[in-house]
């Protein structure tokens, strides 16, 4: 009883580092909101760049244009959008044009600052009962916050990629409800991931992090959803399985240059080589247990086997870096994601080269591939010194279960 009052009393005071008075509100959530505002208002004024492809998409998908309905994928394959973020864009349908988007872009930033506190409180649940400092790990959240905010941004204001950010969205709900041991959630979260984004196939290996026996009630959840939302596409029109193989430019800066594609658009073999590589990288992490790498190895095969170059691109690497330095690993500076941030962003900005720019996007793919997959990792301790087994998340917990039970990243 005195260790449970003892681990009790911890909790209480764990949850209240960091905080603003009495509310929920914590310092470093404030400092992120004001690093969020300061980047969106600089990338506002030339933002919405892809917007219009959401509204368009949006209108064909509802009838308001011709073409579209269920042959929207077949008549238009250049919309690599999935349905739900096409349904999330209708929100913002009833307000004008101007205003809408902005209330979009708006409503996007917020969903990153949100994203930056679920990724805390995971890892405030991935580490309970190991005697973490809850503010050095706030702390940590903090730095790497502030390099995922300026990537964040370039997806959701000047790019206004509505489908990378509800996949990316989704995605993070996904890791959340895998740390608290809920395999249903993880499951219906990484389908609506897919759904809004196809690329987001590539983080389905979290389902091999949950415990064995939840982890066909969890997949056949995905897989459902996934198919509710694309067979009736397949089913209405044929020629949808076409979209599939739609080609995009291969640009100069690619780094598909460096193994050899000089084709001046998108080589056949290089969807199947990117998806095949991501699902391989995130079985692979799960298997030496390091599973809060997948996100990021998910996004190393993207970047370094996509023929385009675009910077909202590395907001998939930021958050892989950010669920990786939070929680993956336990150093209080996360130097991965400031690498991350200086290579992939800062080499757009400085180095006029577009091989070497490709090269360094390469260089940074492989080395941080390498580095979460085979450095040898300092894993967590229980209060009794013994090493945390972290291949896979545990089951439900909550208060019964742990006295520590809390949210003190938050």
């Amino acid at each position: 009883m005195r260790n449970a009052g003892t681990a009790a009393s911890a909790a209480q005071d764990a949850a209240h580092i960091g905080r603003i008075g009495l509310g929920p509100v914590r310092w470093h959530h404030i400092l992120l909101t004001l690093w969020t505002a300061c980047w969106f208002f600089v990338a506002s004024r030339h933002g919405g760049v892809s917007w219009h492809y959401l509204k368009t998409g949006e209108e064909l998908l509802f009838g308001q244009i011709g073409g579209g309905g269920l042959a929207l994928y077949a008549n238009h394959p250049d919309l690599q959008i999935g349905p739900v973020s096409f349904l999330v864009a209708g929100l913002f349908s009833p307000f004008p044009p101007g205003v809408g988007e902005k209330l979009a872009e708006a409503a996007m930033s917020g969903l990153g600052l949100w994203m930056l506190v679920l990724i805390g409180r995971a890892a405030a649940d991935h580490y309970l009962g190991t005697g973490t400092n809850h503010k050095r790990l706030q702390q940590r959240v903090l730095i790497a916050g502030a390099a995922f905010i300026p990537m964040w941004v370039e997806v959701s204001v000047r790019f206004a990629h509505l489908d990378d950010v509800m996949a990316l969205f989704f995605t993070t709900l996904a890791v959340r409800a895998l740390v608290r041991g809920q395999a249903t959630m993880t499951g219906v979260f990484l389908a609506l991931a897919c759904d809004s984004k196809p690329w987001a196939v590539a983080f389905l290996p979290l389902l091999l992090a949950l415990p064995k026996n939840a982890r066909l009630r969890s997949a056949l959840w995905t897989v459902g959803l996934v198919a509710v939302a694309w067979l009736p596409f397949y089913l209405g029109n044929m020629h949808t399985l076409a979209a599939a193989h739609f080609t995009i430019p291969n640009q100069p800066a690619s780094s598909l240059r460096w193994f050899g594609a000089n084709d001046p658009v998108t080589p056949w073999w290089d969807r199947p080589a990117q998806m095949a590589l991501g699902l391989g990288l995130g079985a692979l992490a799960v298997r030496r247990g390091r599973w809060t790498a997948v996100v990021l190895l998910a996004a190393d095969a993207r970047i370094v086997l996509d023929p385009s170059v675009y910077t909202y691109y590395n907001a998939s690497v930021l958050l892989g870096t950010l669920i990786w330095d939070a929680i993956g690993q336990r150093r209080l500076v996360p130097w991965v994601s400031w690498i991350a941030l200086i290579s992939l962003y800062g080499s757009v900005l400085i180095v006029p080269s577009d091989s070497t720019r490709g090269l360094i996007r390469l260089a940074f793919a492989v080395g941080s591939a390498a580095y979460v997959l085979f450095w040898p990792m300092r894993g967590p301790r229980n209060r009794r010194g013994a090493r945390v087994r972290e291949a896979t998340v545990p089951q439900q917990r909550g208060p019964v279960d742990d006295p520590l039970y809390a949210n003190p990243a938050g």
